[in-house]
């Protein structure tokens, strides 16, 4: 029988994670039980229930529940999903947002207040654009199904105002009018269907994004992956052992990805296309870790403070193990 510990994982299927979750790559010292499920079911299941010892984490939830006094969970800084996020601002056409700036008194509509996406483009049109939140009045419904509410407690700041809508959707509310503008993880059905009235307030989203990663070197990281406190106690070397297999396993990805000889990814030019991302970015493009994401985690850290969703303001040391860094290159 092995002596192993034995930790379960859940994660969406990610191929930076692949290598890691079929075998491939080895955690020294773990055995591991791999759950791939629906990322909303994951984040709702270990928020609620702490079923699993390490799990994908919506970075808002995470830091939620990492900045609680009693916090029985921390990070690894290992991030599953980054995204820019200038493509989620859907508005009415009726409602006369041309800008941003045009956003301040207008009714905004957001899935939920603790969603990592709009925690970046509340932080960018409070910091950035100038328009204070509580210049907004916010409405909270399900995207395309109503009676979606918030996983994790929120300590909103003195004069915002944010209205549940238990039996609305946000589309059906953009579509209508009732709402001027939605923030929103995952394109609404009205925009899909080329609803006459619904537009993206950034048609060429890609060059804001570009535009906003040169000027703030700032990469949007939605997911981390977080594990139970008590998983540590007795074996701390288990972070760190799981971040170097994270990161193997990530390594071999980004080798894939660049390997213009094969075509492993049914889209032409993924390798010139990773070549020019690395040029961007003045090297590694999807780095974990948490010096190379330093900017990232402290803008987010700062919003999400100022925001009502952590309970203090921290530092990324403080959410994640101490020295997870220091080990072997691979």
């Amino acid at each position: 029988m092995s002596r192993n510990v034995h930790l379960t994982i859940a994660t969406t299927d990610y191929d930076h994670m692949r290598d890691f979750r079929l075998g491939d790559v080895r955690a020294e010292g773990i055995d591991t039980t791999w759950l791939t499920m629906d990322i909303h079911e994951i984040f709702s299941r270990f928020t609620l229930n702490r079923e699993w010892q390490v799990s994908e984490l919506s970075f808002a939830k995470f830091i939620a529940q990492a900045t609680r006094k009693d916090a029985d969970i921390i990070g690894l800084p290992v991030y599953p999903s980054r995204m820019f996020r200038f493509s989620s601002f859907y508005v009415n056409k009726k409602s006369g947002i041309k800008t941003p700036r045009d956003l301040a008194g207008k009714k905004i509509g957001v899935s939920e207040w603790a969603q990592t996406a709009t925690v970046y483009m509340r932080g960018w049109l409070q910091h950035d654009i100038g328009v204070p939140l509580a210049d907004i009045d916010w409405y909270q419904a399900g995207t395309e199904e109503a009676g979606r509410d918030e996983k994790v407690e929120l300590n909103l700041p003195n004069g915002l105002h944010l209205t549940p809508m238990p039996d609305k959707t946000l589309s059906g509310m953009l579509a209508s009018g009732e709402v001027d503008a939605v923030m929103v993880a995952r394109q609404p059905k009205v925009f899909l269907q080329k609803h006459p009235d619904v537009a993206r307030l950034f048609p060429d989203y890609l060059a804001t994004e570009r535009q906003y990663y040169a000027d703030s070197g700032v990469y949007p990281i939605m997911h981390v992956m977080a594990m139970r406190k008590d998983v540590l106690r007795e074996n701390p070397w288990i972070a760190r052992n799981l971040y170097h297999a994270f990161e193997q396993s990530r390594l071999r990805c980004m080798e894939r990805l660049k390997d213009s000889s094969q075509s492993l990814y049914p889209l032409p030019g993924v390798a010139h296309y990773a070549d020019s991302l690395e040029r961007i970015a003045g090297g590694d493009f999807f780095p974990y870790g948490i010096e190379a994401n330093r900017k990232t985690l402290e803008l987010f850290l700062q919003y999400a403070y100022e925001q009502g969703l952590a309970h203090r303001l921290v530092r990324p040391e403080d959410i994640f193990p101490a020295d997870i860094e220091m080990l072997v290159k691979v």
